[in-house]
């Protein structure tokens, strides 16, 4: 007995001083800028800001309009259809704005070759067309645009045309440009577009012999490894410029499996680039993805059933969403990270979504994973709660030892709980009441924070309620 306990003890105390060394989570990186007014990089896969500077700030879109453009337009039509240049889509373009493809009244291109010129060039005119080709006009095309804003949790933007020329309420944020970059570059097709380095278009009323154009973004044609504008990673993107939004900048990058994009806003020539590249670098160097899968075990693990809006879940009848992910710093842990289980779920939870598990390190969103039912669930808690009290009036199970045996170990195990409990009051010490503390802080903030969310719910103000969850989450409705 007394080796036992001496070893029971070593491990009490080397388990106090792990629990000391590992107490606070490692700040937040935040060893970077940009000299632009404003600016955001975020990871693909998990929704994570990694860094923002003035990310709700709103400011002149310009040309990277054509991203959200080019995204609608996919959704709506297929590559292959035809498109054919209205004089209005010709002629409906700010002065001295440029007709970069040279198209004129009545030239027919697929809807491809259109998004080639909308995305490598910037062709106003072809972004006129496929409004008219996708929604009938102009008008209706940007009512479709705001639309997709919105569904895309986007507060903080507004359109008014397809291609980012000057608009009386035409304006976005780099978070709102961060949420329509996302969902644009997991797009395949729009991905291929905007990465390609050039593109030929077959002949045209003022391009007999055709015609060749060239992608303008140069983190993404540049290969010159002692070029500032030199980063191997970067894939896609859009430019953007207008004398009232300065240079804009969307870029889509790849690297080691993680996909991040940056966006720069009121930016200056040259420096733009510049700023786009530090944030995507700042974003590989200093953090990392860690999967869900296979690290998180609460909710699909044990014997212990759940119960989710009135209905009791074993965990064997739940499964985590695929492929997810958490980005953290580099170095940190996947238990570092806090959770919230949400069971009030948005219309575009995947099917069988029965909760959604919110990860946060230090109060920034991190990552989520939705819990997905994949059998037959248990009986409600109150019907489960019957079935277990008449299976304990039940036949005893059989018992080998005797009454006088299980007295006597019951006797030592009490006393050897009494001296680990003793032995644990002085070695925890200040540590044990500290992270009590924590806990009972963080369940006491979890508790106002529901609270404010049910009280902001009942009194309908849902844009305070929004903007609430994108200042604590820093995703998807901001």
């Amino acid at each position: 007995m007394r080796g036992r306990l001496k070893a029971l003890v070593s491990f009490l105390l080397a388990s106090h001083m792990l629990l000391m060394t590992v107490y606070a989570n490692p700040e937040w990186p935040a060893d970077t800028g940009i000299q632009a007014e404003a600016g955001i990089v975020v990871d693909v896969d998990s929704g994570a800001v990694l860094f923002g500077q003035k990310i709700h700030s709103t400011y002149p879109p310009a040309s990277i309009t054509k991203v959200l453009t080019a995204l609608v337009v996919l959704e709506n039509s297929g590559p292959e259809e035809m498109v054919t240049f209205s004089k209005n889509a010709v002629n409906n373009v700010e002065p001295d704005s440029g007709n970069k493809l040279n198209v004129t009244e009545g030239d027919q291109l697929s809807v491809e070759d259109c998004l080639y010129s909308l995305l490598l060039n910037s062709c106003n005119q072809a972004g006129n067309a496929l409004a008219e080709h996708v929604a009938g006009s102009m008008e209706e095309f940007v009512t479709m645009m705001n639309e997709k804003i919105e569904e895309l949790g986007c507060q903080e933007s507004h359109f008014d045309n397809p291609s980012g020329l000057n608009g009386d309420t035409q304006y976005v944020s780099a978070y709102d440009m961060a949420l329509i970059a996302r969902e644009a570059y997991s797009n395949k097709k729009l991905v291929e577009i905007s990465s390609a380095l050039s593109h030929t278009f077959p002949p045209m009323i003022k391009n007999p012999e055709g015609l060749t154009i060239y992608n303008e973004h140069r983190l993404v044609k540049t290969t010159d490894p002692n070029s500032e504008f030199y980063f191997p990673s970067a894939v896609a993107g859009k430019t953007g410029y207008l004398i009232k939004a300065g240079n804009t900048l969307v870029t889509y990058a790849e690297q080691d499996g993680r996909r991040l994009v940056s966006v720069i806003l009121k930016g200056s020539p040259r420096q733009y680039f510049v700023d786009g590249k530090n944030l995507l670098q700042f974003g590989y160097d200093r953090f990392e993805n860690i999967p869900v899968t296979g690290n998180e075990t609460s909710y699909i693990s044990g014997e212990d059933s759940i119960e989710i809006n009135g209905t009791a879940y074993k965990p064997s009848d739940l499964k985590l969403e695929a492929d997810q992910v958490i980005t953290l710093p580099k170095g940190s842990e996947f238990s570092q990270a806090e959770k919230t289980l949400v069971t009030d779920l948005p219309g575009t939870s995947p099917e069988g979504a029965v909760a959604l598990i919110q990860y946060s390190y230090n109060e920034r969103n991190v990552g989520q994973a939705y819990l997905i039912a994949e059998s037959e669930v248990l009986p409600s808690s109150e019907e489960s709660e019957q079935e277990s009290t008449e299976e304990s009036t039940g036949e005893p199970e059989t018992i080998s030892d005797s009454e006088e045996t299980k007295a006597a170990r019951g006797k030592g195990f009490l006393g050897v709980i009494a001296v680990v409990g003793i032995i644990l009051v002085l070695a925890a010490g200040g540590t044990g009441f500290l992270m009590y503390r924590k806990k009972k802080e963080a369940r006491e903030y979890a508790l106002r924070r529901e609270a404010r969310r049910r009280r902001l719910r009942e009194e309908g103000s849902t844009e305070d309620f929004e903007r609430i969850l994108r200042e604590r989450r820093n995703i998807k409705k901001k």
